[in-house]
């Protein structure tokens, strides 16, 4: 009975072999995809390192930009301290100068003046020891009479303008004591510096004071050898 059933054909051997080429062909795509996969992702992890490389070399030329900058500003700050300095110490060395030269001024100003004053005293110096030669050659003759007329002789003490003026026999126990003044001369009017021994100074003052008024030393010395012996009695 077996045999006598028709024989029906299901294709399976057909479906088969399509299966057969479907699934080689979906192995195909399979491993064509995971190659493109493996492919993109070499490429994407590349691309990251490029990235990360060119990153890497980016922040470290920030870095060294950075630094340049960061030198360039302390250079520009030390610049501008230097030239602060540099114009402080102009400033400084032009008001020095501007002193200088007004103490310089001050000075040759000072020194015209002095200058002025030493001729006018020297003028005056002369025309007084001009008078003074004129006086002593009128007073010598003068003088010679009363050093012998008064016992007395003219000493001087080693200061310039002063004289010593000594007398002798004024002490009738001891004719050779010497008793002595001295007489400054550096001024127009004389003045009695020293004495010995004491007299009075309201005496002296009156002597000096006469002789200051009318200039004669005899009278002068006179007086002043009686004010001396006076004090010796």
């Amino acid at each position: 009975m077996a045999d006598s059933l028709p024989s029906i054909n299901f294709g399976f051997d057909d479906l088969r072999d399509r299966m057969a080429r479907f699934t080689e062909r979906f192995d195909i795509f399979i491993a064509k995809g995971r190659k493109q996969v493996l492919e993109e992702r070499n490429r994407f992890r590349i691309n990251v390192a490029e990235l990360q490389e060119d990153q890497r070399l980016k922040t470290k030329e920030i870095e060294h930009l950075a630094h340049k900058s960061s030198s360039h500003a302390q250079i520009v700050d030390k610049e501008a301290a230097e030239t602060a300095e540099m114009h402080a110490a102009i400033t400084s060395i032009t008001q020095q100068r501007d002193a200088r030269a007004q103490h310089r001024d001050r000075i040759r100003t000072d020194i015209a003046a002095i200058r002025k004053q030493i001729a006018q005293r020297l003028s005056a110096q002369q025309h007084y020891a001009k008078a003074l030669d004129e006086q002593a050659q009128l007073n010598t003759p003068e003088l010679d009479f009363w050093q012998t007329y008064l016992c007395m002789r003219i000493e001087g003490t080693g200061t310039v303008d002063r004289l010593r003026f000594v007398f002798t026999h004024v002490d009738e126990k001891d004719w050779e004591r010497e008793v002595c003044f001295d007489l400054d001369t550096e001024k127009k009017d004389y003045r009695v510096v020293s004495i010995k021994p004491k007299v009075d100074a309201d005496q002296i003052e009156r002597c000096v004071e006469r002789l200051n008024s009318d200039r004669d030393l005899g009278q002068f010395l006179k007086g002043m050898r009686d004010l001396l012996t006076t004090a010796v009695k």
